[in-house]
């Protein structure tokens, strides 16, 4: 069975990668076990990503390797 959490009561925060423009921006969700919700910043009741947290953290980790 797939679990699919409530977002509409999330707290979004925006990555501190984000420009200030409003551009390419994204934001994600903490609070959720296991998971780590991602949408875009410019559409916030479009769709989410539901990332598995372990990739999540392998993800932002490779990314802290390559700077």
């Amino acid at each position: 069975m797939r679990y699919t959490p409530e977002l509409s009561a999330a707290r979004w925060r925006k990555s501190s990668y984000s420009n200030s423009n409003g551009g390419s921006c994204i934001e994600v969700a903490d609070d959720f076990p296991g998971l780590v919700p991602i949408r875009d910043s410019k559409n916030p009741h479009g769709p989410a990503l539901l990332i598995p947290a372990a990739a999540w953290t392998t993800f932002v980790d490779s990314l802290k390797d390559q700077s």
